[in-house]
């Protein structure tokens, strides 16, 4: 577990993507088999340990610590593993020597997968009594699913594929056919053995990504726009057996939209934006037909879906690219292809699950402008521009896409609450609840925001909390409702979870108006006025 535990250490305290690259590439050319197995699997998060929950993990340490204590020292640092990793107090009869080796990331791993809810908390313990504070911080870690060290599946498969001189497009290729530990993975990519080969099997492809658009002199005649829907991008891929929905990270997601899973009869491989039925709205130009991103929020991050959740919220796929049809790969074909490609391959599908996104007839630049400004659906983000020749290439490559998302909304919102972060933050309050105005002069939640600020301000807001508290309730102060902050949000709906009856989407902080007063922030009326 020690280098397991320092590679976690490194994670958290470094920075740069480059630097945490090589940590992770280090790591995984030294450590021995089967522990950097099971480490990728953690980092990439397709590790489940489900005997070990948090509510577990409070009772053990409770046994040993002053409830009391352990709740004010959870409540101070912010993150439950770090405050039992540092609280946590060794048996009077337990050795000197700790973390003898014995204890490796395989063992742990080997162990908590055959105990039950029952006995595994036990085991933890004498786990934790084995370990220092370090080691101790890893296990609860990897034990409960969440690393929080600031890396994501690809940069995790990108310094896999960097410590062992590989493209990571091509690691991606293998990855869905693959099973942690992964000993086939690194006995191709360490020792020159057979890629692993997903042939058969629905596996992911990475995606073809965009950059934010900076030019705004792009010729029309060599780009074709479309809308840049709301949802969450999604990869179907059906061998005309088997059905799998993946999104941009990789992730399987067939088990959250199992309706769409079982509409797909086709064999072939399709890139689209998956999102909720609704009104038309925006006539025939804009496609029209989805819900808000708010809608599809409902379905998003459940392992089941009830039929109720399916009729209410009932999903389709509207439809970006083609990257097969049936076994032919058509990647290298232009996108002007691929797209004739599409419509006739779309003709084919249940048109209540699937349709093309439209493109955009626009004459020249500044129409496109236009009608770009002139988009409130409430399902549209902005605009895409595909370049008419481009392949469909994995990552971003500049010239070949482009997004232009819509310009943000803003509003002046109070300060109402604040709890602390997590990770790097868990020493900072950086966590807020912000408020506007009633009619009849109360102040109601609005948004919760957490990004958009600079270390600078992070620290003075910080400050601003501690020094203007005036309750709290476990992990939460309330504070002083003095601060007016500027939010910028994408776009804003109807929400019966919410008190004020509104929901923002995407929300960050712009800027702090020490300037201005409390009761001149927004109103919830005005809020009202933007819903689309």
């Amino acid at each position: 577990m020690r280098a397991f535990s320092q590679l976690l250490d490194g994670l958290v305290y470094t920075r740069s993507r480059n630097a945490k690259l090589a940590l992770i590439a280090d790591y995984l050319r030294s450590a021995p088999d089967p522990d950097r197995g099971w480490a990728l699997a953690a980092l990439t998060g397709d590790l489940d340990l489900p005997a070990v929950k948090a509510a577990a993990i409070r009772a053990i340490v409770e046994e040993r610590v002053d409830p009391v204590l352990f709740a004010m020292s959870r409540d101070y640092v912010g993150d439950l593993a770090e405050t039992v990793a540092l609280l946590w107090p060794k048996r009077i009869d337990q050795p000197a020597e700790i973390d003898d080796g014995s204890l490796t990331l395989a063992v742990v791993v080997d162990r908590l997968s055959t105990l039950g809810r029952a006995q595994a908390p036990a085991a933890m313990a004498e786990m934790l009594d084995h370990l220092d504070a370090s080691g101790r911080f890893a296990l609860l870690k990897l034990a409960t699913g969440g690393l929080r060290v600031g890396i994501s599946a690809r940069l995790a498969k990108t310094g896999f594929a960097q410590a062992f001189g590989l493209d990571v497009d091509a690691v991606e290729e293998v990855w869905h056919a693959l099973k942690a530990p992964y000993a086939d993975l690194f006995r191709w990519a360490q020792h020159g053995g057979e890629r692993p080969d997903p042939a058969g099997r629905p596996f992911f492809r990475p995606f073809m990504l965009a950059h934010p658009l900076e030019d705004t002199t792009v010729d029309l005649t060599e780009y074709a726009a479309e809308w840049k829907w709301d949802g969450i991008r999604v990869q179907i891929v059906g061998t005309g057996g088997e059905v799998r929905l993946y999104s941009r990270a990789g992730d399987d997601v067939t088990g959250t939209f199992p309706d769409i899973a079982a509409a797909f009869l086709a064999h072939g491989v399709l890139d689209g934006e998956m999102l909720v039925q609704g009104e038309a709205q925006g006539g025939a130009e804009h496609g029209g037909g989805a819900a808000s991103f708010n809608a599809l929020q409902q379905r998003l991050g459940r392992k089941n879906v009830s039929a109720k959740m399916l009729a209410d919220y009932p999903a389709f796929v509207r439809l970006y690219d083609i990257l097969f049809d049936g076994d032919e790969d058509l990647r290298e074909l232009p996108w002007t292809e691929r797209r004739a490609r599409l419509e006739a391959f779309a003709g084919a599908l249940d048109r209540k699950r699937f349709d093309v996104s439209a493109i955009i007839p626009a004459r020249d630049f500044d129409d496109l402008a236009e009608r770009r400004a002139g988009a409130r659906d409430a399902a549209i983000e902005g605009v895409m521009l595909k370049r008419r020749d481009s392949l469909y290439v994995p990552g971003r490559r500049t010239g070949l896409w482009y997004k232009w998302k819509r310009d943000p909304l803003t509003v002046d919102c109070v300060m109402m609450y604040a709890q602390r972060g997590h990770g790097k933050r868990s020493s900072f309050y950086s966590d807020y609840t912000f408020g506007c105005w009633s009619e009849e002069g109360e102040l109601l939640p609005v948004a919760k925001a957490y990004s958009g600020f600079t270390d600078e301000e992070l620290k003075w807001l910080d400050g601003f909390v501690r020094n203007h508290t005036v309750g709290r309730f476990g992990p939460v102060r309330e504070v002083e409702k003095t601060l007016v902050v500027e939010l910028a949000f994408d776009s804003i709906h109807e929400s019966k979870r919410h008190k004020s009856g509104v929901a923002m989407r995407f929300p960050r902080i712009v800027r702090i108006r020490r300037d201005k007063p409390a009761a001149e922030a927004d109103r919830i009326s005005g809020l009202r006025k933007l819903i689309v």
